[in-house]
């Protein structure tokens, strides 16, 4: 694949997943679409801004003629897709939006993939492929034993991932009907540097760092499989490069914590690396209201993408945890520059978990 259009790319995941493909592969030329919402920022890409084999595009992944532009000019033979409203708590106040881009915009997406690659000979051309990226939340709530796998019933509990799931099924239905060589991964929850303030762990994170409250919701025990950005990221290659077509594949650290235990560890961490203060970090952590629909528990079994694609997650919670504090520490600049997104006045006063 010589042509990549990378959409979301300016977010915390696509920016990630872009570093390492232009890392790995000088031969290949990657095209960001970002349409530049409140999550996505050029500065996570700041240090590649030269390099002859990227090229940034503000658009939506919606506009058809943009897209069927990109896809002319460009000669892209691999999508991956990102592009997504990500945040549980928005989507309850503000579905329509995640349908939107979700929905309607990964259905353009696949409309505009599926005429260009089309052969003359009918049907799709060899050597293209569209990924998208999805997300544990379409299967909705484990109780307290079990894990999600490939064949999990899609049980979404959210405008959230209603809409991830619809795009699920789009993708799928493509293949089918069409013939579009898709693949779709569903990753468990992700946390690294750069991540916007809106999720959990970067909440938490900024607000114990500034001294303020910690929101969490209910008692604290949800619980969630934590991936670090970029082990996802490389399952992620290893599925666009080798995966079988028109098949799905789990992506998880098999790393299960309570959202207690996150922010504690914050906590314990900031005290450790940036000083305690008169007072111990955990004594900010305050308990909320539970948000609608809050899902009790999340898991991922990864082995198929361990025993047919060979990938296996290298970066353990407690590493991870400490690498994306280290590094926020180092870059103030990062947690200033984010701060009037995370208190933004559409936002809930507590985190979602998230993917991006």
């Amino acid at each position: 694949m010589k042509s990549i259009l990378v959409t979301g790319g300016c977010g915390f995941i696509g920016s990630s997943f872009i570093r390492l493909i232009l890392q790995r592969d000088a031969a290949t030329r990657v095209v960001n679409l970002d349409k530049l919402t409140y999550a996505g920022n050029r500065a996570n890409l700041a240090d590649l801004a030269g390099d002859p084999r990227l090229r940034f595009v503000h658009g939506d992944i919606i506009d058809a003629p943009l897209v069927e532009e990109l896809f002319a000019t460009e000669e892209i033979d691999a999508v991956v897709n990102f592009a997504a409203e990500s945040h549980v708590d928005r989507s309850i106040l503000q579905a329509e939006r995640f349908i939107r881009t979700n929905v309607l915009g990964t259905q353009n997406l696949l409309e505009v993939a599926r005429r260009a690659w089309s052969s003359p000979g009918g049907g799709v051309r060899e050597g293209v492929r569209f990924l998208q990226v999805s997300t544990d939340e379409v299967f909705g709530s484990l109780g307290p034993t079990g894990r999600f796998h490939e064949g999990s019933p899609y049980d979404p509990r959210s405008p959230y991932s209603a809409s991830k799931a619809a795009a699920d099924h789009l993708v799928r239905a493509s293949h089918h009907t069409h013939g579009l060589p898709t693949l779709i991964t569903i990753c468990s929850n992700n946390y690294g540097p750069r991540q916007f303030p809106e999720k959990l762990i970067p909440l938490a994170l900024r607000n114990a760092y500034e001294g303020r409250s910690i929101s969490v919701y209910g008692d604290g025990e949800n619980i969630r499989d934590w991936l670090f950005v970029t082990d996802h990221c490389a399952a992620i290659l290893a599925v666009l490069t080798s995966g079988e077509v028109g098949e799905t594949y789990c992506i998880g650290a098999s790393c299960e914590r309570r959202n207690i235990e996150v922010v504690e560890a914050i906590c314990d961490l900031l005290d450790e690396h940036a000083g305690r203060g008169r007072t111990p970090r955990r004594d900010l952590i305050a308990f909320v209201a539970d948000r609608p629909g809050h899902d009790r528990r999340y898991a991922i079994d990864a082995s198929r993408i361990t025993r047919e694609l060979g990938w296996t997650p290298s970066v353990p919670f407690e590493d991870g945890l400490r690498r994306t504090i280290e590094w926020s520490l180092a870059h103030p600049e990062w947690i200033r520059a984010i701060r009037a997104g995370g208190d933004d006045e559409e936002a809930p006063p507590a985190p979602a978990e998230g993917k991006r």
